[in-house]
Formats: C-alpha cells, sequence, structure tokens
C-alpha cells in the first residue's frame, strides 16, 4: 500500500515538473524566436528593399566611353548593392524568349536602349535617398529615362513603421504572459510542497534553508527549459537559414549568443524570483489556512 502510495506521489511530482519545463520551454522559445526576429528585422526590410530594382536607360547616342564611365561611377558609388549593364541586343533576345516572337523582324531595327539594372542598399531605399541618387544620374546628358516603382518605396517604408511600433507592443506584452506563465506554474509546483514547506518551519528550520532547495531545484528546471529552447531555436535557424540564405541569419553568430544568453539569463531570473515568492508565501501563511 505505502509503495503504491509513493509511486502516485513519484509520477504526481514528476508531472509537476515536466509541465513546470514545458511552460518554460515553450515561453523562451517564443521569446527567443521574437528576439531573433526584432534582431534581425533591419535584415529582413533591407533584403526586401534590396529586391526593388532600378533601371537606368540610356539614349542611343551614348558611346562605349559613356558607358564605361557610368559603369565606374556605380562600382564606386555607396548607394549601390550590385548593378549589371544589359545591352539593348541581350534585352532584345531576352524579350523574345518570353514573348516568343522576334519585334525586329517586322520594325526592322531594335528600339530598346541600353541599360544598367541597379538594386540598391536597403537603407538608401528611401525617398529622400533616392531622389538624391536619382538626381545624381540625371546630371549625365546621356541618360534617356529612370525608372523604378515609387509606390512600392513609399508603400515599404510606411509599412515598416508600423511593423516596428508593433513589434515593441507584442515583445512587450508577450514578456509580461511570459512571467506570469512561468511564476503560476512554479507556484502549482510549490503549492503541491505547502505541507513539507510549513513541516520543516514547525521543527525550527530557518527561512532561507526551506528555500534553498526549492530555489535551486527551479532553477535546475529553468535551465533544463532553457536549453531545450535553444536547441529548438538552432533547428528554426537552420531551417530559415536554407529558406533564406541571403539573409544569413545563421552566420550571425553575435546576435545568436546575445538571444541565447538572454534566454537562459531570462530562464533562470524568473524561475529564482518567482520561486523566492512562492515559498516566502507559504512560509507567511498560518497552519489553518494551507488547507
Amino acid at each position: 500500500m505505502a509503495s503504491s502510495f509513493e509511486n502516485y506521489n513519484r509520477r504526481r511530482l514528476i508531472s509537476s515538473y515536466f509541465s513546470v519545463v514545458l511552460s518554460i520551454f515553450l515561453v523562451l522559445f517564443l521569446l527567443g524566436t521574437l528576439g531573433l526576429f526584432v534582431i534581425n528585422s533591419k535584415k529582413m526590410t533591407n533584403d526586401f528593399k534590396e529586391n526593388i530594382p532600378m533601371t537606368v536607360f540610356f539614349k542611343n547616342e551614348a558611346k562605349d566611353s559613356v558607358l564605361n564611365a557610368f559603369d565606374t561611377q556605380m562600382k564606386n558609388s555607396k548607394f549601390i548593392k550590385e548593378y549589371a549593364f544589359v545591352h539593348k541586343d541581350s534585352a532584345a533576345k531576352h524579350n523574345v524568349d518570353i514573348v516568343g516572337k522576334d519585334f525586329m523582324e517586322f520594325l526592322g531595327f531594335n528600339p530598346l536602349q541600353n541599360s544598367f539594372d541597379i538594386h540598391l542598399k536597403g537603407d538608401y531605399v528611401i525617398a529622400d535617398s533616392i531622389k538624391k541618387f536619382e538626381n545624381e544620374i540625371k546630371k549625365n546628358e546621356y541618360v534617356a529615362e529612370i525608372i523604378y516603382d515609387k509606390q512600392l518605396v513609399d508603400l515599404v517604408n510606411n509599412n515598416i513603421k508600423k511593423i516596428s511600433m508593433w513589434i515593441l507592443i507584442i515583445s512587450g506584452f508577450l514578456a509580461v504572459i511570459a512571467m506570469l506563465l512561468i511564476n503560476s506554474s512554479l507556484r502549482l509546483s510549490i503549492y503541491s510542497h505547502r505541507f513539507t514547506i510549513k513541516t520543516m518551519q514547525m521543527v525550527g528550520a530557518t527561512k532561507s534553508f526551506i528555500r534553498k532547495p526549492f530555489i535551486w531545484r527551479s532553477i535546475k528546471l529553468g535551465l533544463i527549459g532553457s536549453v531545450l529552447a535553444i536547441i529548438a531555436l538552432l533547428g528554426m535557424i537552420h531551417y530559415v537559414d536554407g529558406v533564406f540564405p541571403s539573409l544569413g541569419i545563421a552566420k550571425d553568430y553575435i546576435s545568436i549568443g546575445i538571444v541565447f544568453g538572454g534566454i537562459l539569463a531570462i530562464g533562470i531570473t524568473i524561475t529564482w524570483i518567482s520561486t523566492f515568492f512562492a515559498t516566502q508565501r507559504f512560509l507567511n501563511l498560518r497552519t489553518d489556512d494551507l488547507y
């Protein structure tokens, strides 16, 4: 009979520990995911911005020397991430591949112009910087036209501001929820030991002596939950890096280290504080209030 009761208590204790670790793991994984997103948000927005193309068309009068000079200008420009020269003959061939008909056969000439396809650095894909870059290019008298999606640029920048504001609000909300969830799980775990706590206190044990094993146990559970969250985040980082290799998230060791260090710190700190106040509450209760 005693053995059966001990097994029941052991299973209940294991179940309690498992729920605490699971709560810590889920909360820290969510916070870690959000942390990685916040840290890498600039990379992600820049990656999207840098995919917005700008095309500079040159007049037919522009000779090779003019095009070469412009090529050198682009190479030395602080605005440029990458660029490529597109010869009008190559553009015509590409058009034939897409449309399936050779328009030069009935026109008798190639109406297309030599051009440069340009991708600006993400930091410069804003209205003021693009306008400055555009005015700089227009100084070249052989430039015929500059084309890019102005509405898309404005839309992206406006949405980034809104998203950034909501991320800060959600981050604060989730941080509060995280502390409440972990605190609730730990308090439930300690609640099952309330009679043990009061018995130790009645035989003369000091409050710090009673708290110590509970705090150490909670810190261990916090470490286990933190390590599990880190392992899950490593898997997520590997997956995201495979889908979006241009972001280089997996190679940003400093950001990853900051997030993982934060997860460990949060896991230990919240469990320590929650356990301290939970045990303190039961230590201050009267014996009659335990039931």
